[in-house]
């Protein structure tokens, strides 16, 4: 599913590509990915807008329109928003769900082969409610080592599904949890609330930069995830523990485990420096 690095590097890729550009027609081939709002009405509020700003909140990808209302993208596992100059491939014209023509005679695609993720058209009142329910961003300078502290002191639950809470954190999940655990030497199953506030700055740390780092690397792809162009995130050669179970572990060499005791999820870690 993608992330906050993947869904960052789609937003930024859209912001870049397709702002200022009118929508002149829509197409909606597969209702059933699209909330808040039925087909026609989809249509007929987008029709003549222009597209102001493409942005992410958590693991959303938003674009703003110039009538106030929004189309908030969550791509969950198989879904893309996917750039087409005339030259998409034609698998993912297979699997488009909807597009919309720009001006410059471009289409954007969401394409979704497993129809998980969901395309919503929102107001701006209705966007806020929506996004006062998510949690601080993780790069947003708002985000220290004490709110990180306070928001950990306060459950029981373990470490890791506290991280991956978009009620809290908004925009971590499974890939970086993992890594940001590991990268902080922290068991993942641990209770939050015996987090100290040293290893609380610590997992600060490993979080914000497993982020940057992965957005430097245009995000992860293992099967699905693209941007917004087609091409693949580079950010998996460069991950420590996340789909490397049976492996050594890259600072001490113990053999790497894997679980799905915490919340269901897969869990790798290093039994041996992460405590």
């Amino acid at each position: 599913m993608p992330e906050l690095p993947e869904t960052e590097t789609i937003a930024r890729d859209l912001d870049r590509e397709i702002t200022n550009r009118k929508v002149v027609s829509v197409l909606v081939e597969k209702t059933d990915v699209l909330r808040e709002v039925d087909a026609t009405q989809f249509s007929e509020r987008l029709i003549g807008q222009r597209i102001e700003k493409v942005w992410r909140r958590a693991k959303l990808v938003v674009i703003d329109l110039s009538s106030g209302d929004h189309i908030v993208v969550q791509p969950r596992f198989t879904g893309a928003l996917l750039i087409d100059a005339g030259d998409l491939p034609a698998r993912e014209r297979q699997y488009s769900c909807l597009h919309f023509a720009l001006d410059d005679g471009r289409l954007l695609h969401y394409r979704d082969i497993r129809r998980l993720g969901t395309v919503a058209l929102m107001t701006h009142a209705g966007f806020a409610a929506y996004t006062a329910t998510l949690g601080v961003e993780p790069l947003d300078s708002s985000f220290s080592p004490a709110v990180l502290s306070g928001i950990l002191r306060a459950s029981r639950q373990a470490v890791k599904k506290v991280l991956m809470d978009q009620r809290v954190l908004a925009g971590v999940g499974n890939i970086y949890a993992n890594e940001a655990l590991w990268r902080a030497g922290i068991d993942p199953s641990r209770e939050a609330k015996r987090i100290s506030a040293s290893e609380a700055e610590s997992l600060h740390a490993a979080i914000t930069s497993v982020l940057s780092e992965s957005i430097a690397h245009r995000g992860t792809s293992f099967r699905d995830y693209v941007d917004a162009s087609g091409g693949k995130g580079g950010f998996v050669e460069h991950l420590a523990v996340y789909g490397r179970e049976g492996l050594p572990c890259p600072r001490c060499g113990a053999k790497l485990i894997g679980t799905h005791e915490i919340d269901g999820r897969s869990t790798v870690l290093c039994a041996s420096c992460q405590r």
